[in-house]
């Protein structure tokens, strides 16, 4: 329920504060005084756009602010954003004159969709010509439902699960097919890339070994050339004096003064230690050049091989790393293709699974349907009949879709003929204005009953437009009986109508001033809604008829 609307520099509006209460709640006012920018601002807190120019002359900026229950059913939605022990819900809409709007909950800054969102859940906006809407096919089947009952509900939600399940599995298992189409010659390509990568088998340590054997078998004479020429040096062949030799004959006189001097002592060891060492190196260096050599051809086997790796970098990556990275992607990329085939299977039988579950669900919503149509149609007949409507026939037809979606597989058609003995049409081209508003009326009144489903506040923006006599005082009627259990705003032009109300608000426009101000306010006596009442009779004050005639209608109501 909304229990506080605060307007401020909206258009007229300077400042109004509407407190409302549960019931019917009606607003009036001369033609141009403003109510429709009331209707603006419950757009906004809807989140709605806001229209150029809407920011009252002068002003900084325009605001709209809702004070509403927080309902239970709403705590999940809301339970992230909110605090848990709120007991409201505040929407609020800031708008600038250069058409910058911003909107809060709560306090905190939120999203146009969040209003969107929750505005959508606290209230239902019927504008001067939203009973067009009854004209489409999915409000006419959301009629339906509604009249079906709660069941109904939870048989709509299993079939949206059950439709998006079988969209998945669709997508899915063409995905597979797709793959399936291409799945031979690709594997094909990655057998071939993956022999490829095994016949050569490579490997980081591999790769740095024989680089370093290439390296040496490139070099192999240079290499025994340096070591022999070394030995040579130390010891050569030829019994001419070398290193090692003369090693040995310059250390000769270390043996006489030895124990003398300890430090001389140190170095005569050290000299001796290098005599040792030239003769052990001269003889390794020896063995060295003795022992390098190369099996014939093998320099080749390792260009060869060495070659095979830089081939395979080429192609996979530019390192062994990358090859070897490359060959598990295709042993993945292999067992993948390889079980598309198995898993198409099992997509395609679970889509089976999936369509009949569907269309279980179809059934049961179809059957519901068919057996609350005949109900639906008899209590709108008879709420027509109290709207003036009293010859009217209606009726409502289901048909069937080739294909199950979301909202099962029915169609329905709302078939009315105003007057008796004319052949029933379709509402969205049998049905007038005024029969339109009239027909929303009664379908909102037995097919809305479910109050803690629906809005708890339903806004009716002048659509008994097109109507008056006994059938607006029908349509008043309607409208506080819909306001049972709930609550109802509803813009008026109609005294009929008005004088159901349970809580009476006037607007007025002031234009003594440079700009014009508008004005809201409660009529709480009963001499000020009977004063209202005599002024939409189109009367003055003073008239005594007028005022007889507004009595009779608050007596009536």
């Amino acid at each position: 329920m909304l229990h506080e609307l605060r307007v401020e520099n909206l258009l007229l509006i300077e400042r109004a504060e509407l407190r409302l209460g549960a019931g019917l709640n009606v607003l009036t006012g001369e033609t141009g005084a403003g109510k429709t920018m009331l209707a603006h601002a419950l757009d906004l807190l809807l989140g709605g756009k806001a229209r150029s120019g809407i920011v009252r002359p002068g002003a900084a900026e325009a605001y709209v602010e809702g004070v509403f229950d927080y309902v239970e059913r709403l705590r999940p939605l809301l339970a992230d954003r909110l605090p848990q022990d709120a007991e409201e819900i505040v929407l609020a809409r800031r708008v600038w004159p250069d058409g910058r709007t911003r909107a809060y909950l709560n306090g905190r800054s939120a999203t146009v969709g969040d209003l969107r969102e929750i505005g959508g859940r606290l209230l239902a906006f019927y504008g001067q010509h939203e009973h067009r809407r009854l004209t489409l096919a999915s409000a006419q089947l959301e009629i339906l439902d509604g009249f079906c009952g709660p069941g109904q509900r939870a048989r709509r939600v299993a079939a949206a699960e059950a439709n998006a399940e079988v969209r998945a599995l669709v997508r899915r298992a063409e995905e597979l097919g797709a793959i399936g189409g291409a799945r031979e010659r690709e594997l094909d390509l990655l057998e071939f890339e993956l022999r490829e990568i095994e016949e050569v088998d490579p490997s980081e340590a591999e790769q740095r070994d024989l680089e370093r054997e290439r390296d040496r078998l490139r070099h192999l004479e240079g290499l025994r050339a340096a070591a022999l020429g070394a030995a040579e040096g130390l010891v050569p062949e030829s019994g001419e004096a070398g290193a090692s030799l003369l090693l040995a004959s310059g250390g000769r006189d270390f043996d006489a003064v030895a124990g003398v001097d300890p430090q001389l002592d140190e170095l005569a060891e050290r000299y001796r230690a290098l005599a040792l060492e030239a003769d052990d190196l001269a003889t390794e260096l020896r063995g060295y050049e003795q022992g390098i050599e190369a099996e014939p051809g093998r320099l080749d086997e390792v260009e060869e091989r060495l070659a095979a790796f830089a081939r395979l970098e080429r192609k996979h990556g530019g390192t062994v790393a990358a090859v070897l990275a490359h060959a598990e992607e295709c042993r993945a990329r292999r067992d993948e293709l390889t079980g598309a085939e198995a898993a198409l299977e099992q997509a395609t039988a679970e889509l089976a699974a999936a369509r009949e579950r569907l269309a279980a669900v179809a059934g049961e919503l179809r059957g519901a349907r068919a057996a609350a149509a005949p109900g639906l149609s008899e209590a709108v007949r008879e709420r027509l009949a109290e709207l003036a409507m009293a010859g009217a026939s209606f009726e409502v037809a289901l048909g069937e879709r080739d294909e199950p979606g979301a909202t099962g597989a029915d169609t329905v058609e709302l078939l009315i003929a105003a007057n008796p003995g004319v052949p029933a049409g379709p509402l969205r081209e049998i049905a007038s204005g005024g029969e339109l508003s009239r027909v929303m009326l009664a379908l909102l009144g037995v097919a809305n009953a479910d109050v803690e489903a629906g809005a708890g506040l339903l806004v009716f923006d002048e659509v008994d437009a097109g109507i008056g006599g006994r059938t607006a005082n029908a349509v008043g009627s309607q409208l506080r009986a819909l306001a049972a259990g709930r609550q109802v705003l509803c813009i008026t032009h109609l005294p009929q109508v008005a004088a159901h109300a349970d809580r009476h608000f006037r607007i007025a426009k002031d234009g003594s001033g440079e700009t014009a101000t508008t004005t809201v306010a409660a009529l709480g006596s009963g001499e000020a809604v009977l004063g209202e009442l005599v002024r939409m009779l189109g009367a003055d004050e003073t008239d005594r008829a007028a005022r007889q005639h507004a009595k009779e209608l608050l007596r009536a109501a």
